[in-house]
């Protein structure tokens, strides 16, 4: 049985709630088949990040050609990056592969407040990652650095979509549910501007949102659905983990990612 494929290129939370473990929960939930790159070990848990062990960039260039060269996978979904020499190392990689479609998802705080991307891996992630993705997904923070404006409205989250998606000739997906009273996102893909509106679910538990939207959208798009399609199949898959209600851990939760299962 043929089965569409997503890899997954990000850090491991030893928690289970964000990054590789996130990313592999959902691509099972969405019925793909689920393949990962690790670009770092993690020790965190819902209450912080407590350690970061990056892995050696030519020990993930070797985990990427091990990947494209057996399994070639339909979509390629990018999380934590936390170093220049990864960055570069992927970037080679997506590149000799040709891989597509990619979406970014531009982590660089995590749900509980610590820094996962080190300042000098900043420009390297705008100058050879950026330009290579289908997508982007910056939350409101991310979006902020990426643009260089303030986001407290709708406007400036259209504004700034737009920015980074014309500087980088990618569409762009600013997420809403960090400062606004709802879980609207906006889209800016060639030049034109599209607002997803989403139920705010009041749960306090929201560890490995980002990560799993993106590679909910990843899924999607390796189905062979259009953008905004994959984006809406995406929200409303978030929607209903974050709905289901579970309550672990003694900080900001993860969510149900097999509520459908």
């Amino acid at each position: 049985m043929k089965r569409k494929t997503v890899l997954t290129i990000a850090g491991s939370d030893s928690s289970g709630g964000a990054g590789i473990q996130a990313d592999l929960k959902t691509m099972t939930a969405l019925g793909v088949y689920g393949m990962s790159v690790i670009t770092a070990l993690t020790a965190q848990n819902t209450t912080g990040v407590y350690g970061i062990l990056d892995a050696d960039p030519e020990f993930v260039a070797k985990q990427m050609d091990c990947v494209f060269t057996d399994i070639f996978p339909d979509a390629v979904k990018i999380g934590m990056v936390s170093q220049p020499g990864i960055i570069q190392a992927i970037a080679e990689k997506l590149k000799e592969y040709q891989a597509h479609p990619v979406v970014l998802d531009p982590v660089m705080v995590s749900t509980s407040g610590s820094r996962l991307l080190k300042e000098e891996a900043m420009d390297t992630l705008c100058t050879l990652l950026l330009p290579l993705s289908a997508l982007a997904t910056p939350n409101i923070p991310e979006a902020e650095i990426l643009s260089g404006i303030s986001i407290h409205n709708k406007e400036q989250m259209e504004e700034a979509a737009r920015i980074i998606s014309q500087k980088y000739q990618g569409a762009v997906l600013v997420k809403g549910g960090h400062q606004t009273e709802d879980a609207d996102d906006v889209l800016c893909q060639d030049g034109k501007l599209l607002w997803f509106h989403g139920r705010r679910i009041h749960n306090p538990n929201t560890h490995g949102t980002g990560c799993t939207l993106s590679s909910a959208i990843a899924c999607g798009l390796a189905k062979g659905l259009t953008m905004e399609e994959s984006i809406r199949q995406a929200k409303e898959y978030l929607s209903g983990a974050l709905a289901a209600g579970l309550d672990l851990g003694k900080g900001s939760g993860p969510l149900d990612h097999c509520y459908r299962i």
